[in-house]
């Protein structure tokens, strides 16, 4: 009764607000038809169909989530003013300092797929982390294309799902002309430890197959899998021209990847993202610089930016052993995160920390984020109201927003764990 109550309510409406809509969310339901129509149409015999819907079937929600295009356009102007900052030698040499020594090496490649990631609290978006290889854009790409014919009228697109794949091509040309110019782009290696295992697999054979398309040859593989000699990144017969980096051992420490970082120190590889990518813009350390004002002056960064950034980045602080009573006295604010981490693994909400965690953030490299609540909504799953967390993600290259999409989840930080939960399609309303 209270469900039925509630759309009526809501169905009575004429124009409903972005909350209504986030509240009981019964304007976009998963077409999983459309989808497998989409997958069938770009040549799957139903493996990929099969991996994604019954094999991870929490990585696609239920719903999507709306946001509007006046929210949108402050999350934009929050990544114009980082990259703005990004962009400044003095800023490169400040989280320089503090970053692996192989990220002194500069490529011309630039890095795909940055991660900008929000949550919104109330109306205002609030930025609390980078990433630098974020995974999903490929994912969040078909369930645009698939859903986008079954769509209310109500929706204006944020980005054209005609051509989303074709950017993301054109993305990993510009990362190979600006290291080689014109010559041709024949071979790519999508590179992940052991990529059979990884939950992302799905998305791997999708690039595999977009790259095909625009006559790329392309193999998903383990690190262990190349080698370096001749001059050349070899996966047994075949030379690779191109890494997509998947990796989350950012700095290339590990010995399966020691013929990789010799292919990439010799120049004989172009790869991307690459670990200078990552000091510049995914080390958690790096939102301590920017969302601290003195920072931002002995930067040199002006005023305006410095605005955007103070009110646009959750304010983060770096872990000292001397603050421990003063973290330990306001830790139900504060968000506990490694410095190198990813995915939000090691992480934890202040309010949820007991003291041997604690003592254990203490002496690892921790940084302290103010706590973002983030947006909630109500689904109807199974004929009960199911309350869900979300937060947005921007997937940027050379400071543009290519795609948006939603992260849905129940818990402390994101997950693919919750069913109903997963990636969810972004419908953008103008005001």
């Amino acid at each position: 009764m209270i469900i039925e109550a509630m759309k009526e309510q809501y169905a009575s409406t004429t124009e409903p607000s972005i909350e209504a809509l986030n509240q009981l969310n019964q304007y976009t339901v998963l077409n999983q038809q459309a989808l497998r129509e989409t997958l069938i149409q770009q040549g799957d015999d139903g493996i990929l169909y099969g991996m994604i819907v019954n094999e991870r079937p929490n990585m696609l929600a239920k719903v999507g989530v709306y946001v509007s295009e006046k929210c949108l356009q402050k999350q934009r102007d929050i990544i114009t003013a980082i990259e703005t900052v990004i962009a400044m030698p003095a800023y490169q040499q400040r989280v320089l300092s503090y970053a692996p020594e192989l990220a002194h090496y500069q490529p011309l490649a630039l890095g795909v797929f940055f991660g900008y990631d929000f949550h919104l609290e109330g109306v205002e978006p609030k930025l609390i982390e980078i990433n630098s290889n974020a995974g999903g854009a490929l994912i969040n790409a078909l369930l645009v294309r698939s859903q986008r014919q079954v769509s209310t009228q109500l929706l204006t697109l944020d980005s054209s799902s005609a051509t989303v794949e074709q950017t993301f091509v054109n993305m990993f040309l510009e990362e190979w002309q600006a290291e080689r110019g014109t010559q041709l782009l024949q071979t790519i290696a999508i590179v992940d430890e052991n990529p059979a295992s990884q939950y992302m697999l799905p998305e791997f054979l999708l690039f595999k197959k977009l790259f095909e398309q625009h006559a790329i040859q392309t193999v998903i593989c383990d690190p262990n899998e190349l080698t370096y000699h001749d001059g050349a990144l070899w996966h047994g017969l075949q030379r690779i021209d191109l890494v997509y980096n998947r990796l989350t051992d950012f700095a290339l420490e590990a010995t399966s990847q020691h013929s990789l970082l010799a292919a990439y120190l010799a120049t004989s590889v172009v790869l991307t993202p690459h670990p200078r990518a990552h000091a510049l813009y995914a080390d958690k350390r790096n939102l301590v610089v920017l969302s601290d004002e003195a920072e931002l002056i002995k930067l040199g960064v002006e005023a305006k930016t410095r605005a955007l950034l103070l009110a646009g980045i959750a304010h983060t602080a770096q872990v000292k052993p001397s603050d421990a009573d003063a973290l330990w006295a306001k830790r139900k604010q504060l968000f506990f995160k490694p410095a190198k981490g990813y995915g939000s693994k090691a992480t934890y909400r202040g309010d949820k920390l007991t003291k041997r965690v604690f003592s254990d953030i203490l002496t690892a490299n921790y940084v302290a984020q103010t706590l973002v609540q983030p947006s909630q909504l109500i689904v109807e799953i199974d004929h009960e109201l199911v309350e869900f967390k979300l937060d947005l993600r921007h997937y940027v290259y050379k400071g543009h927003s290519q795609l948006i999409s939603a992260r849905l989840y129940q818990g402390q930080t994101t997950n693919f764990r919750t069913p109903g939960g997963g990636f969810a399609e972004v419908n953008v309303l103008a005001e």
